[in-house]
C-alpha cells in the first residue's frame, strides 16, 4: 500500500511539473488575433530550436482568402514565393526577464520582419506579441491564445 501511495505523490508531482512547465513557456500552438479586426487570423506553433531559442511556424491561415498554397510573394529574403504554410515567421526568441526578446518576426502579408518581444500573461492563455522597428515604442502588438494541447 505504501508503494502505491508514494507512486501516487510522484505521479502528482510530475503532473503539476508539466503543467507548470506549459504556463511558463510559449511552447505550443496559438491562436493569432488579428489587432485591427479582432478576427482569427492564423494559427502558429511555437517551438525550441536546436540551440535553445524559440521559433515559431505557420500551420495554417484562417482568413477566407487563405489557402494551403498561399505564399509570400511580398518576402525580399529566402522566403519570396514561399508557400506561408509551414514557414518559419518568428527566430531566435530568447529568455529574457519574465519574457522573450531578440529575435525576429515576419509579417508575411507585407514580407517585412520586424524586431520581436513577447511574454505570456493569464497564466499562459495568452501570448503578447511585440513586434517593432528601432525601439518596442513605434510597433504593433498582437494578443495570442493559446490551443489546447489536442490542437497541437
Amino acid at each position: 500500500m505504501f508503494k502505491k501511495v508514494v507512486l501516487f505523490l510522484v505521479f502528482l508531482l510530475s503532473v503539476n511539473s508539466a503543467f507548470a512547465d506549459t504556463n511558463n513557456s510559449p511552447v505550443g500552438t496559438w491562436l493569432t488575433i488579428d489587432d485591427n479586426t479582432h478576427k482569427p487570423t492564423a494559427l502558429i506553433q511555437i517551438m525550441q530550436s536546436n540551440d535553445g531559442a524559440l521559433i515559431g511556424k505557420a500551420l495554417k491561415g484562417l482568413r477566407p482568402t487563405d489557402t494551403s498554397e498561399r505564399r509570400c510573394t511580398e518576402c525580399s529574403d529566402e522566403r519570396k514565393n514561399q508557400k506561408i504554410q509551414g514557414m518559419t515567421i518568428m527566430k531566435n526568441m530568447k529568455p529574457d526577464g519574465d519574457g522573450w526578446d531578440g529575435g525576429k518576426i515576419l509579417d508575411p502579408d507585407i514580407g517585412k520582419e520586424y524586431s520581436c518581444k513577447m511574454h505570456l500573461e493569464d497564466g499562459g492563455r495568452k501570448l503578447v506579441v511585440r513586434g517593432y522597428i528601432g525601439f518596442s515604442l513605434i510597433g504593433r502588438t498582437q494578443v495570442w491564445t493559446r490551443q489546447n494541447n489536442n490542437n497541437e
